[in-house]
């Protein structure tokens, strides 16, 4: 694969326990040319966050760390790394994760994809697309959970809840965050939702999805009833602001270059 990343870039990457992996993810990311990433470590109890830092300063100007103490969660990682971000002089924005299950290496054909489209996504579910070492009841947790996020929101997206993710910074920009409702792997669905009502362009690259290999999983029965119940309820909230005639999700796009 030609390595053609141009733009400015940077890469969030929300952690809790991943001390293990975080080294070479690090490594993986830092061997691009023009890209940063930025650690935002939520109080890891195996000192994740004190790795996060002594792999920084072997870094510097390109690797980051952000300890929250705030409120707990994916989404409000995300969040309060978005704003940070976007108070940089960065083009792109992305995201994922750290445990190594986004590969790197991916990372040039997702940049080259969003010449032509405001949010690129590493699919797991188009031609291409492939998953490593995950039983056959997972694949079809996974497959049935983008057929029904797709079924209720009508998002034409063939792998709505990837985490692997590139935003043009003015798409991110739109986003009203300090107003979603979703704090867990949800979150990823919820920005996509009112991106695609925003008109973004959405475009879909394929990586192959590899299995933690090592730590714990945090898919937990919390996070599968959340992801449950919030496609209906951003269809809810989008009739509720069309009713009071301010539905954010139709706000005019500007265009910037990348």
């Amino acid at each position: 694969m030609t390595e053609r990343i141009a733009p400015p870039l940077l890469v969030i990457v929300p952690t809790f326990n991943e001390r293990e992996n975080l080294p070479t993810l690090a490594r993986g990311l830092m061997a691009h040319p023009n890209v940063s990433m930025m650690v935002v470590d939520d109080r890891s109890p195996d000192g994740t966050g004190e790795l996060a830092d002594a792999i920084a300063r072997q870094h510097p100007g390109r690797i980051e760390v952000m300890h929250r103490s705030a409120r707990p969660g994916l989404g409000r990682s995300y969040i309060d790394g978005i704003k940070k971000g976007l108070q940089q002089r960065f083009d792109v924005i992305c995201q994922m994760d750290a445990d190594l299950s986004h590969d790197p290496q991916h990372l040039p054909a997702l940049v080259n994809a969003i010449r032509n489209a405001d949010i690129v996504i590493g699919s797991r579910y188009v031609e291409g697309g492939d998953i490593v070492n995950w039983p056959r009841r997972r694949r079809l947790l996974s497959r049935f959970a983008n057929y029904y996020i797709r079924t209720v929101t009508r998002l034409n997206v063939r792998d709505c809840t990837s985490g692997y993710r590139c935003w043009r910074r003015d798409a991110l920009a739109r986003l009203a965050l300090d107003g979603f409702i979703s704090d867990g792997f949800s979150f990823l669905v919820e920005m996509l939702y009112v991106a695609a009502r925003q008109g973004c362009r959405i475009a879909e690259v394929p990586i192959t999805f590899v299995e933690r290999r090592q730590g714990e999983s945090k898919l937990s029965r919390a996070v599968l009833a959340e992801s449950a119940i919030t496609p209906w309820r951003l269809i809810a909230t989008k009739g509720a602001r069309q009713r009071q005639g301010s539905d954010p999700g139709q706000t005019p796009r500007r265009r910037e270059g990348v």
